[in-house]
């Protein structure tokens, strides 16, 4: 008798040296996830105001996705202002929350294209919420992509309000804030 056996996924703290990994991971997921959900110029223009921020990796609360010793996603959270993006993004606030009023945030979410739909980012996103949680916050928000909403709404998220982010280039990319109560 054979059994089949899904290969185990180890969720880490990501590292400053995982960087060159997760930006390649980055650009391949928004490149190859968001083409049912964007024109080519918005994907374009995603790489603008989306990405790794480095701040998360300081903080150590980012985290690597691995399966078989192969990153497959990576994401985390924030006890600090900033909604989303990496470090070249506009609107950048590193305030620390209170976590007696403020929802902490759920930041650059991003599982390999190879490796969608898998439950790569749900696990991720539980990592997320049980760390902040145990931080004291009891909401979390996000601003997801369009082909992360569904995975989001899944998990429990509810939208507060789409909106447009307007790239440095003039491109409007379309977003979702998202809240959740844990």
């Amino acid at each position: 008798m054979s059994v089949h056996v899904e290969p185990r996924l180890c969720i880490r703290v990501a590292r400053k040296a995982d960087m060159a990994v997760l930006e390649a991971l980055m650009r391949r997921a928004i490149g190859e996830l968001l083409r049912d959900h964007l024109s080519a110029e918005q994907i374009e223009a995603s790489y603008e105001i989306m990405g790794i921020d480095t701040q998360l990796i300081e903080d150590g609360t980012y985290f690597v996705a691995e399966q078989d010793a192969v990153v497959v996603g990576c994401g985390g959270w924030s006890r600090r202002a900033t909604h989303f993006g990496g470090d070249h993004s506009p609107h950048r606030d590193p305030k620390l929350l209170d976590f007696l009023k403020d929802a902490a945030r759920v930041r650059a979410m991003y599982t390999h294209p190879e490796f969608a739909r898998r439950g790569v980012g749900r696990a991720i996103l539980a990592h997320c919420e049980a760390a902040a949680a145990r931080e004291g916050f009891s909401r979390v928000v996000l601003v997801a992509t369009m082909a992360g909403v569904p995975l989001y709404r899944a998990c429990g998220y509810a939208e507060i309000e789409g909106f447009s982010e307007i790239t440095p280039n003039g491109i409007a990319v379309p977003l979702m804030r998202m809240q959740k109560t844990l």
